[in-house]
């Protein structure tokens, strides 16, 4: 196989003006831990009580479950399937909820109304819970340029790819992994490939993102997130020339899906220390 070398553009994108299962584990989990360093005193001790009888109660701890929903609860997570989403006309960019997002059925749609519930002090502990443990996978869903598609291939679910890796895919998908080539999607690549080319645990993975930083302003609500990161898909060409890759895209790729992450985590924070600190002003 012909080695593919596909240059991203070295720059960071600016981010100013006001970074099915997105991510993997591992990005979630990095959006939760990162985001978990920049919460206030007051979002720290709620979100603490919220998720004390959780196995791992922490933002990392929970920030797979929407997505572990599909074998845990799968009646759970086929309702909420189309909330990890948003799909766009092909060539725009451009957000209408009445179009892309009916009865709030998208991942834009989602994050605001799980917003809405963990704010809602009227609602069940249990209601609230599960409201945070949402927003905090979605706000990473969000993130991810291919989770936010004007493409007419699914978000490049359909996009097939031959991956030559001595990366191990997740176990449900090993059955198509032969002789150090995974057949997959350029999704799938996107979702776990690119940040499990790092080769680190999430502990070591989080320290050194933590010491990153992107220079962004505040940018609107979810669905100016959705429109940012769709216009990525084209501005830094995630779509290779063929069918074919190796690890060298995934390293070149590798950057921007850190910088997503950082962003996520960052909008994350901002967004639980406005609900809390929301929280408290009415009591």
């Amino acid at each position: 196989m012909r080695r593919i070398v596909f240059v991203f553009s070295v720059c960071l994108v600016s981010l100013s003006a006001t970074t099915a299962h997105a991510w993997g584990e591992l990005g979630h989990r990095l959006v939760g831990a990162l985001a978990q360093k920049h919460l206030s005193p007051q979002a720290s001790d709620q979100v603490a009580q919220l998720l004390k009888d959780e196995p791992d109660p922490t933002l990392a701890g929970v920030a797979y479950w929407a997505d572990a929903l599909r074998n845990t609860d799968p009646d759970r997570f086929k309702a909420t399937s189309r909330w990890h989403y948003v799909n766009m006309p092909e060539g725009s960019c451009r957000f209408v909820a009445s179009r892309d997002c009916p009865d709030g059925a998208c991942v834009v749609g989602a994050i605001e109304t799980q917003r809405r519930l963990l704010e809602d002090s009227a609602q069940p502990l249990e209601v609230r819970r599960d409201a945070l443990k949402f927003i905090v996978h979605l706000v990473g869903d969000v993130h991810q340029p291919l989770h936010a598609s004007n493409r007419p291939d699914k978000g490049g679910n359909e996009f097939q790819i031959s991956l030559r890796t001595d990366i191990l895919p997740e176990e449900y998908a090993r059955d198509r992994y032969k002789d150090g080539v995974m057949s997959t999607n350029l999704h799938a690549v996107w979702d776990y490939y690119v940040l499990a080319s790092a080769k680190l645990p999430l502990d070591a993975y989080a320290a050194r993102l933590s010491t990153s930083s992107t220079r962004m302003k505040s940018r609107g609500r979810p669905a100016a997130w959705a429109e940012e990161s769709c216009g990525l898909i084209e501005r830094r060409r995630l779509y290779p020339p063929t069918h074919e890759m190796d690890e060298a895209y995934l390293v070149a790729g590798r950057p921007l899906a850190e910088q997503r992450v950082i962003v996520a985590a960052s909008r994350l924070a901002r967004l639980l220390n406005e609900v809390f600190a929301a929280r408290s002003s009415r009591r």
